[in-house]
């Protein structure tokens, strides 16, 4: 008869269990620290750990899901800024749009006038003749 040596699976299947769970808290605190917003993907791949396995995890699902919500939650300001350079690009860009609208305006302005002025010429001849 063979010794029973289940004991040793299960005890095994056990720590694994523990570890993996510690990676997965220890992620989740790392990116709680950050202030980064994180996903079931994001945290499966830095705990090193399956998102299917974090997902039959209510109590870190929760954790992600609070974190998500914390994070979009908060000001502009706090997330990301804007740099000045990138701002001042942006301005000047608007500023030579505008200029090449308004460019553009007036010459379909004067086209209209030409194109009234040359309908109008025309309805006085014909009233003349």
């Amino acid at each position: 008869m063979k010794a029973d040596n289940s004991h040793h699976l299960i005890v095994a299947a056990r720590q694994r269990q523990e570890q993996t769970l510690a990676r997965a808290e220890q992620a989740l605190a790392e990116a709680e620290v950050s202030e980064r917003g994180v996903t079931v993907t994001d945290l499966a791949r830095s705990a090193r750990v399956s998102r299917a396995w974090l997902y039959t995890q209510p109590a870190l699902r929760d954790r992600i899901q609070q974190l998500s919500v914390a994070t979009a939650c908060r000001p502009a300001a706090v997330t990301q800024r804007a740099s000045d350079a990138s701002l001042k690009s942006r301005l000047e860009l608007a500023h030579a749009r505008v200029r090449q609208l308004t460019e553009e305006n007036a010459r379909l302005r004067e086209q209209i006038s030409r194109a009234l002025g040359e309908q109008r010429h025309s309805s006085a001849r014909r009233v003349i003749e």
